[in-house]
């Protein structure tokens, strides 16, 4: 019975990786364009896409309409996130160096470098809503600060190496 049921997991994600590779192969023009957009981070393998300040990354696309209300949130709320540390862990895994990382690697003049690492994290997702309520209700940085690390200080991974406001 072990042997059969390890040649059907085998089986599926046979299946399953011709499906992704018959997908890639059937792209259009456009979609090896957007393609061109993007990147992954050579330290998590996360999908990282460049565009306009007022544009979302094409990743989201796929997702739940919260998950890009999150995204817009983390764009809105930049000057919050950057001093709120992310308990999943991506500190180590990814290099992030704040909550704001998990869904914007760099904002620069006119463009944003997304990352879509949060797209796949629940408690980034939640921080991010949490300290943007928080920022929303009157809390100032060093408040939402205090309420994320002693809300997430246990039973979570290692904080990011994110800096303390001043």
């Amino acid at each position: 019975m072990n042997k059969l049921y390890i040649v059907l997991i085998l089986l599926i994600l046979l299946i399953a990786c011709n499906e992704e590779s018959a997908q890639h192969e059937k792209k259009s023009p456009m979609e090896h364009h957007e393609e061109s957009h993007t990147q992954h981070n050579p330290l998590s393998g996360d999908l990282q896409e460049l565009t306009a300040k007022e544009e979302l990354p094409a990743f989201l696309k796929e997702k739940h309409e919260t998950v890009s209300a999150v995204y817009k949130i983390a764009l809105e709320y930049a000057d919050v996130l950057e001093w709120i540390p992310c308990y999943c862990g991506c500190g180590e895994s990814a290099g992030h160096r704040s909550s704001l990382n998990c869904f914007i690697a760099e904002i620069r003049e006119d463009e944003v470098l997304w990352d879509d690492h949060g797209t796949r994290c629940q408690v980034c997702l939640e921080i991010a809503v949490e300290s943007a309520k928080r920022a929303k209700d009157g809390k100032s940085i060093q408040e939402i600060r205090t309420y994320i690390d002693e809300k997430y200080q246990e039973g979570y991974s290692t904080p990011t190496p994110t800096e303390m406001p001043a």
